[in-house]
């Protein structure tokens, strides 16, 4: 049997994945499953382990081995569970040196009593462009062009999960993205943790406005390129004119956003208020009429009252909101949200469904406005199924070869999918 990576959380988790396949099969692992795990929530905290034990079931005689940033997050977590092999941190889990540590401990004894092997991420100052030149099952290929963040946002476990804000030096993405449109990909997506901090902590301190320019002009064969969730205080200038000047920059923005009323926002230590994310939000539209956003929102964050809660119900309106990403308030060891008040789970899940209602909502009135464009869709899965420039998705009315870009008329919709003609 061979390797199965399966992976929770991000789109950078989802790039990691890749890297973390090729190592492992270097390093002669066999009949391994490895899971890249999500720290995001408790929630995601314990699917990890759900899926450990079943796919244990399934495969009885597979090496389990956890990472990602779960792993890093408790490790103890994953280490007491008998299903579980080996535990590697975060940063070891890019390296090739840990999967052949892996596969000496699995296969020879030799390290087998260092079950755990996690690294300390606040000594981590680089990180290196990992040069992933193919994705397995997937026709849009992830550039990991940063990793880590130096904010603490009160709910917030993922920087203990991915250390310090680095950034991958404006060179070797644009080389990397050249590599992949010369192997065939459509379509490119930047991902980081903090995505707006990329250059940062480079020489001169470039925006991620002027990566992205570098991209487009210097891989002028690349059709579709995105950025993937982007933190609006902080996006540049030159970032929101690309929108308006750069066709090939695809008109869909994800923004993590968190709440929508001004006082949670403060408790919550993000570092804008409701008015930064409207006006971000309509200067955006103004340059790029047809841009959609996706948003992450949480609800029942703690103190926040009802009228609170509508603020964030209000903002889909606001910022004209398309693709809800909702979380429930989720408390984490270890940061400052999880030692206020907390509210039952009754109440959290509640006002996460209403606002998961409200986000069907604005999904169902962006798809009916879409019927009777014509749209150009990225063609995936078996090649019935796709996403259009504004990442909305599409059943093709007959398959299209995987990674091929078509033209579609919009004929319909199901209340979560486009209808092509």
């Amino acid at each position: 049997m061979g390797i199965e990576v399966v992976t929770f959380g991000c789109r950078l988790n989802a790039a990691e994945s890749e890297l973390i396949r090729r190592n492992a099969e270097a390093a002669g692992l066999k009949n391994a499953i490895i899971v890249n795990s999500c720290a995001v929530t408790a929630e995601a905290v314990a699917q990890a382990r759900q899926t450990i034990r079943r796919l244990k079931r399934e495969r009885p005689g597979a090496r389990v081995l956890v990472t990602g940033c779960a792993a890093q997050t408790e490790p103890g977590t994953f280490a007491e569970m008998d299903e579980v092999d080996r535990v590697i941190g975060n940063h070891a889990k890019l390296g090739a040196s840990a999967w052949q540590q892996a596969r000496s401990a699995l296969d020879f004894g030799i390290g087998a009593e260092e079950k755990v092997v996690i690294d300390d991420l606040d000594s981590v100052r680089e990180t290196a462009a990992h040069l992933v030149d193919a994705f397995e099952g997937h026709v849009r290929a992830f550039v990991q062009v940063q990793n880590g963040c130096d904010h603490r946002c009160t709910f917030c476990i993922i920087p203990f999960g991915r250390g310090p804000s680095r950034s991958v030096p404006m060179g070797e993405v644009v080389a990397q993205v050249r590599r992949l449109v010369e192997r065939g990909y459509r379509e490119v997506v930047l991902t980081g943790v903090d995505l707006t901090a990329w250059g940062l902590d480079l020489p001169g301190a470039p925006k991620l406005g002027a990566l992205v320019r570098a991209i487009l002009r210097h891989v002028p064969d690349l059709p579709r390129l995105r950025v993937s969730s982007i933190d609006p205080v902080e996006a540049d200038a030159d970032l929101l004119r690309a929108l308006g000047d750069e066709e090939r920059l695809m008109p869909h923005l994800h923004l993590s956003l968190q709440h929508g009323d001004d006082l949670i926002l403060k408790r919550m230590k993000r570092r804008h208020l409701r008015g930064d994310a409207i006006r971000f939000c309509a200067e955006a539209r103004r340059l790029r009429p047809d841009i959609v956003f996706g948003a992450d929102l949480i609800a029942g964050f703690p103190t926040e009252t009802e009228a609170h809660f509508r603020n964030t119900l209000a903002l889909t309106d606001d910022c004209g909101l398309t693709f809800l990403h909702v979380f429930p308030f989720s408390p984490r060891n270890g940061t400052p949200a999880a030692r206020m008040p907390q509210f039952a789970r009754a109440l959290v899940k509640e006002r996460a469904r209403r606002l998961r209602e409200k986000g069907d909502s604005a999904l169902r009135r962006h798809l009916a406005g879409e019927i009777g464009r014509r749209r150009r869709v990225l063609a995936e899965g078996g090649g019935a199924d796709g996403h259009t420039e504004h990442f909305s998705r599409v059943r093709l009315a007959k398959p299209a070869q995987r990674g091929e870009i078509i033209e579609a008329v919009i004929a319909g919709h199901d209340g979560r999918r486009l209808l092509a003609a």
